[in-house]
């Protein structure tokens, strides 16, 4: 669900005041201001004071807040769950019980404006923005293409390359630092071929939760450093990932992963969710060899801290390294 105008329903403990709008001006006192009793949008102690009043609400209903998330709430009735995270002004909520869960949006919709969405499951997608920024840069008409870039190219510094106006180009290409015009626009292309991509949470999805870690081997033609990638899957949902250039070796993709699998096992737990040894799959067999081996030698001096952290979750059972070929 969706709470319509979320920011005009927090109450604001501190003194804030503002001039009379245009339109609303008191004749009898043109001098004077008006004081806030309720918050607006913009300011900066709108979204804590609807998570306050909310959060207030929802502890009055009977709720627990999590151990770990405090955007995780949960109630208990019987033998019945009902799990409502929340994330600013959009709440998704589900438990065990069709009543339980009927209740609950009966009840909010009776405290709130709110905005209902379907069961079974959340698309994710970006179709509006990328069809804006399409028609701001005028490449709406572009032909589509079905690869962001092409396979075969290799971008480095371009010494004699054409000199472009930087705010122009570093306004389309957003955070991508490519210094290839026509790399630009291929991107651009892709997106024109891809507007309705997204991310699809089925809520009929397994719990299963695993990881991967991948790296393409000194990929960087100017430093040869790798590039690496990670990404955590609860069943077929992808819900976070990383990429990113690697300082040394690949046993830190592994660490990271890792570190990541171990904060999504604690939040779970909050939702009662239990792991044994979570696969962590990786296409380095030396990485997995470093890091499940008490070895020690002079290539592994500056990784001992992330040597010993993957061995101990392993041993603990938190983690198995599990290899995986590079082309899965």
């Amino acid at each position: 669900m969706d709470v319509k105008s979320a920011f005009l329903n927090g109450f604001i403990e501190e003194e804030v005041y503002v001039r009379q709008p245009p339109g609303f001006e008191s004749a009898k006192f043109l001098d004077q201001v008006f004081k806030l009793r309720k918050a607006l949008y913009g300011l900066k102690q709108a979204p804590r004071a609807w998570y306050a009043r909310l959060k207030s609400f929802l502890l009055k209903s009977g709720f627990v807040m999590g151990s770990v998330d405090k955007t995780l709430f949960l109630l208990s009735r019987g033998g019945d769950t009902l799990i409502v995270q929340i994330y600013v002004d959009d709440i998704i909520f589900g438990g065990s019980s069709h009543a339980l869960v009927s209740s609950f949006a009966e009840q909010m919709s009776r405290k709130f404006e709110m905005g209902l969405m379907g069961p079974e499951g959340t698309f994710v997608h970006q179709a509006k923005y990328t069809k804006d920024i399409l028609k701001k840069f005028d490449m709406g008409d572009s032909k589509p293409m079905t690869t962001p870039m092409s396979t075969n190219t290799a971008l480095d510094a371009d010494e004699d390359g054409e000199a472009v106006d930087q705010k122009e180009f570093r306004g389309m290409i957003g955070s991508l630092l490519i210094s290839h015009r026509q790399a630009v626009k291929r991107i651009f292309r892709y997106l024109k071929f891809t507007p309705e991509h997204g991310l699809w949470y089925s809520s009929g999805s397994s719990l299963f939760l695993r990881g991967f870690s991948d790296a393409n081997h000194a990929g960087c033609r100017i430093d040869r450093k790798s590039t690496s990638g990670t990404c955590q899957l609860l069943g077929t949902s992808l819900v976070s990932w990383s990429s990113r250039k690697q300082a040394s070796l690949s046993l830190n993709r592994v660490y990271s992963c890792c570190y990541q699998l171990l904060w999504m096992k604690a939040t779970l737990s909050d939702f009662g969710l239990r792991f044994g040894r979570i696969p962590l799959l990786v296409d380095s067999t030396s990485a997995i060899s470093v890091a499940m081996k008490p070895v020690l030698h002079s290539r592994t001096k500056d990784i001992d801290m992330r040597f010993h952290f993957l061995r101990d979750h392993y041993e603990k059972g938190d983690i198995d390294l599990v290899h995986v070929v590079t082309q899965n």
